[in-house]
């Protein structure tokens, strides 16, 4: 297989309803997470060591990366929340006192999905980041910027062999 069929993901539409996502969440930038002071890995770190992955609901077995409250675009500041979606009204009492535990709601859109190859998940996840922002260089879709998530099957989550779809919102 060449190396650009490898790289290459799948994409498609998608239209999602609204969703409220609990969890753990820290402010960054493109910038920031590209040196070595990134604070998405140590927010995953987080995530896993405080056992919220537990709290996953029966209805959607799930874990999200939610991208949400952007400054302005990919280049301003935004705020990365992993948890997992919850019922509206259903704000967990456990660990409401941590300074990092968020909640967003993510309204109802259209999206384009785009699926990672498989493979670690250090190695996945930037380039299909770095694939999606090539891509929307000079994509006739426009994003909104609403609120974007990778999506991980809490069932076949295995970081060193993992596929992730991000949901990229855009305008219908």
């Amino acid at each position: 297989m060449s190396n650009h069929q490898q790289n290459q993901s799948e994409r498609w539409i998608e239209t999602r309803p609204a969703m409220s996502i609990q969890g753990i969440g820290v402010r960054t930038t493109n910038k920031e997470e590209a040196g070595p002071e990134g604070k998405i890995p140590r927010l995953w770190d987080s995530y896993f060591q405080s056992g919220m992955q537990a709290q996953i609901s029966d209805n959607d077995q799930s874990i999200y990366a939610l991208y949400t409250e952007y400054e302005s675009d990919a280049s301003g500041a935004y705020t990365v929340i992993i948890g997992s979606s919850i019922d509206e009204g259903a704000a967990s009492a456990s660990d409401t006192n941590s300074e990092i535990q968020r909640q967003a709601f993510v309204p109802e859109s259209s999206y384009l999905v785009f699926r990672s190859r498989r493979g670690p998940v250090f190695e996945v996840v930037p380039q299909i980041w770095r694939e999606i922002w090539s891509y929307f260089e000079h994509a006739a879709e426009r994003r909104t910027y609403t609120g974007d998530y990778e999506r991980y099957d809490v069932h076949a989550f295995d970081p060193a062999n993992t596929v992730v779809d991000v949901y990229i919102a855009i305008e219908s």
